[in-house]
């Protein structure tokens, strides 16, 4: 099949599954995402947790990839990754990122803005023991986003690394770890008809949540 430009233009769908008001919304952002995530959840949606991380670095070029959602309360989300890949370097440049969650099913996007900084060795340590082996002989065994000339290269470390710790406990690489994005700004999205969307948001002003609604 030739895909023409028509064909781009013309993919659209039509939003009619649910409204959002201010009215119906938690005065926290944090609650109403708990709220809306477990629907997610209960819709049985594949992966829920999927989310795309955008960052930038000192000069303000932009980055973004999908990584998944580990945690969350009432202080912010938490992802885990290689703090020596091109996202960690970018968050030791400018400590501050953007997620997106998209569940199309839901007709639903929540997006969040916020301030970065790594959780507690600890925390990083237990989730890390919680992974299966192979994940964490991976996290290891992977210089994460530096060239790679050769995939034999990794498996071989992977072989090495599964030899050298079988039957024992393998310990945490101090290069990996957990982060915790603070948000400071909320938006919820309930796709509606004709692209006449609810957009709800929470900005966080003097340490305080406001609310408000965006045009579509």
């Amino acid at each position: 099949m030739e895909l023409t430009k028509e064909d781009l233009q013309n993919l659209r769908q039509d939003y009619r599954s649910a409204q959002l008001s201010e009215e119906d919304v938690n005065t926290d952002p944090i609650q109403q995402f708990k709220k809306w995530f477990t629907e997610a959840l209960d819709a049985k949606l594949y992966e829920p947790n999927v989310m795309t991380l955008a960052t930038a670095n000192s000069d303000g070029k932009p980055s973004a990839r999908v990584v998944l959602l580990k945690g969350f309360d009432e202080n912010g989300f938490v992802f885990f990754t290689n703090y020596e890949s091109s996202k960690g370097q970018d968050l030791i440049e400018n400590p501050q990122a953007a997620l997106v969650f998209f569940w199309a099913e839901l007709e639903r996007q929540v997006r969040i803005e916020g301030v970065v900084s790594k959780i507690d060795p600890e925390s990083s340590t237990e989730y890390f023991h919680s992974r299966p082996a192979g994940s964490q002989i991976g996290a290891m065994a992977s210089s994460q986003s530096r060239i790679l000339t050769d995939r034999k290269i990794l498996e071989d470390k992977v072989t090495e690394l599964t030899a050298q710790y079988e039957g024992q406990e393998i310990p945490r690489p101090l290069h990996w770890g957990g982060y915790l994005v603070e948000p400071t700004y909320m938006e919820f999205w309930q796709g509606r008809s004709s692209r006449l969307h609810d957009r709800i948001v929470y900005d966080l002003k003097d340490g305080s949540w406001t609310i408000g609604r965006l045009a579509p």
